[in-house]
């Protein structure tokens, strides 16, 4: 386990830069119940996909201005116009099929509250409702993917979100509690 300068231990993948630990310390494996911050992440983590989170972080704010504040409603009515001009947005990745899936994921997230009554009661059936305590030791005993995050991803699909397989939708899952993959030495777990 590795340390930070103020000597608490935490999982050695966030200490490439300030913005990592930070996130780190504050974010990642805190279970999520708000459906905005669900769809905040859902975007960041479909954005993510081919790159580093650290792109992501860094361009965190510009996703949050271009994107509503991640407010599914007004996203899932952006016209042809808005879309252009955020293929012209440095503050965001700048890729047609992944603005677009935002779009998409943001039309086809309503229809799940509708289904539901909210995306988190969704979601959080696919652990049984708290969060999945994993027990690691090290980074090497973290996986890609779990059988829980082959399911939703294909309920996702199923349901026609895009850019979300399962690598990216267990990626989703660590960031909002869904499962604890802090190791056992990190001061979070």
């Amino acid at each position: 386990m590795e340390k930070a300068q103020d000597n608490l231990s935490r999982c050695p993948w966030c200490l490439g830069f300030p913005e990592y630990v930070k996130y780190h310390d504050t974010e990642w494996g805190v279970p999520v119940w708000d459906d905005r911050i669900h769809f905040e992440f859902l975007i960041l983590e479909s954005a993510q996909a081919g790159l580093s989170w650290a792109t992501i972080l860094k361009k965190r704010e510009g996703y949050r201005r271009a994107f509503a504040d991640f407010d599914y409603q007004v996203v899932a009515e952006f016209p042809e116009s808005y879309v252009q001009e955020l293929l012209l947005d440095p503050g965001i990745i700048r890729n047609t099929l992944k603005i677009r899936a935002a779009i998409n994921n943001a039309r086809c997230f309503m229809k799940v509250q509708e289904e539901f009554g909210s995306f988190s009661n969704y979601i959080w059936g696919f652990v049984g409702g708290k969060p999945k305590q994993n027990k690691l030791e090290s980074m090497k005993e973290i996986t890609a993917t779990t059988k829980e995050s082959d399911l939703l991803a294909k309920d996702l699909k199923k349901r026609g979100f895009k850019f979300l397989g399962s690598t990216t939708v267990y990626a989703h899952m660590q960031a909002t509690g869904l499962v604890n993959d802090h190791l056992e030495s990190c001061f979070r777990n």
